[in-house]
């Protein structure tokens, strides 16, 4: 036969694939594998990874954002002062922008408890704060007469829809998965430190010993001849 069965071929590449996996645990330096380890172990000790940081500070970038459009949008409508009363004492939810700031408040006292303070690992947290964005925008929306007070009645409601998918996506294909892998490369790399601690070092030249040659004897001949 030309061609090997296929499950033969799938052993052979299984076989040669694990065959090279401990080449390269062999010939990883032990002083590599500790600095690899202790590298992780202090990133561990950060308490907080890196993007995991970059997420909550994004977090905090949303709510001071939404803040700063409501603060503008008070200002531009007849004074901070009176514009506040009129939104928050006399709170209307057709003509309220009050609502989209609490909204945001919510959004930030949530994830930053979720994932800065509790530090999940899950995704959770962020759906329920997008779940909630999402359809208290659609229904302000559709029911409310926003559109009808000028610009900020559509950048506030988009810019909060926009800002709680960005950080939806953010945390489901960065942080988590990110976060993830360091885990799985600690685990390998602690286990190949394990690995290396458990197979004797390399035989060095000075091992082997090899006695000097001896010069060979010449052999006497004892074959018999008959006399003639």
């Amino acid at each position: 036969m030309n061609h090997l069965p296929e499950n033969m071929e799938n052993a052979l590449t299984g076989s040669q694939s694990s065959h090279a996996s401990l080449r390269d645990i062999h010939s990883i330096n032990p002083t590599q594998l500790m600095a690899r380890i202790e590298s992780y172990e202090g990133r561990e000790k950060k308490g907080i990874s890196d993007v995991r940081r970059t997420f909550c500070l994004f977090v905090t970038f949303d709510l001071l954002f939404v803040t700063l459009l409501w603060i503008i949008e008070l200002n531009v409508n007849g004074g901070i002062e009176n514009t506040l009363e009129k939104e928050v004492v006399q709170y209307d939810y057709y003509s309220s922008y009050f609502d989209i700031f609490l909204l945001a408040v919510f959004r930030f006292k949530v994830l930053i408890l979720a994932y800065a303070v509790c530090r999940l690992r899950h995704w959770w947290a962020i759906a329920l704060t997008t779940a909630v964005t999402s359809a208290f925008l659609l229904a302000k929306v559709i029911l409310s007469k926003l559109f009808s007070q000028g610009a900020f009645g559509y950048v506030l409601p988009i810019i909060s829809f926009i800002l709680a998918w960005i950080e939806t996506w953010f945390l489901d294909f960065k942080v988590l998965p990110q976060e993830a892998e360091e885990e799985n490369r600690l685990l390998i790399v602690q286990d190949a430190s394990e690995r290396e601690a458990l197979i004797p070092g390399g035989l060095s030249d000075g091992q082997f010993y090899s006695p000097p040659e001896s010069e060979a004897e010449p052999q006497q001949d004892t074959t018999s001849y008959p006399l003639e």
